[in-house]
């Protein structure tokens, strides 16, 4: 089996992590394959291997699954280990990936992912107190129900993989997520997987304005460790 996963921007791309944090973590092979954000919109661009015009996609032959949830979905019917084999975890892992795929807003736009730099954020608003709120409930709610020291169990599934990307926001924006949520926070940065990709975000050179503007909306950096 030969799959082709293609992202975008390590420093940039929260969906793209996803899935291929997930393969990583689980030891399913694949082509790497990297298309940079070369501008605001890339959609004509990413249409040659998209049909949404967007990252990630997962080429398995003559066949394209898109989006990060499409993506784990269909990983899911051909690799044991994407969910948990507990039933009670299942269904807490697969609500938690619905509900990271659908919902967050507000700390999705105003903690926009950038994997090398430090920030101190805005005054935050109602709205994103409200979602880091929301994660401090579930993370330990999964973390407690399920004894960690991943968000269902002792093993990682794509519910770590779809709050990988919030692991690293947490630590740029220095949320504030309680002793709990931080110690898996503590541990999903130390995974290799996000160690690699942690290393390759520092290592990239370009940069794209419309990410980097609203990187400099969303507080002061205090510290960047990207290559130049």
């Amino acid at each position: 089996m030969a799959y082709t996963l293609i992202t975008a921007n390590r420093n940039y791309s929260s969906w793209s992590l996803r899935p291929w944090v997930l393969m990583k973590a689980l030891g399913i092979a694949f082509e790497d394959r990297v298309e940079p954000f070369a501008a605001a919109t890339n959609y004509a661009a990413f249409r040659s291997f998209s049909p949404t015009g967007q990252v990630p996609a997962l080429v398995d032959g003559d066949r394209t699954a898109w989006d990060s949830l499409g993506i784990a979905l269909y990983l899911a019917d051909r690799h044991p280990g994407v969910w948990p084999a507990d039933e009670a975890a299942r269904a807490f892992a697969q609500c938690a990936v619905a509900e990271m795929h659908s919902g967050f807003a507000t700390l999705r736009n105003d903690c926009t992912m950038n994997v090398g730099v430090r920030v101190e954020p805005n005054m935050p608003s109602p709205a994103l107190h409200r979602d880091i709120a929301r994660l401090r409930e579930l993370w330990g709610q999964g973390l407690d129900r399920f004894g960690g020291p991943f968000l269902a169990g002792s093993v990682f599934t794509a519910a770590d993989a779809f709050y990988a990307p919030v692991a690293f926001r947490v630590r740029t924006y220095r949320l504030d997520v309680g002793p709990v949520a931080q110690r898996w926070v503590d541990h999903m940065l130390d995974h290799p997987a996000m160690r690699q990709w942690e290393a390759e975000a520092l290592a990239e050179t370009w940069r794209e304005d419309a990410h980097e503007a609203e990187l400099a909306a969303a507080g002061r950096i205090v510290a960047d460790y990207r290559a130049t």
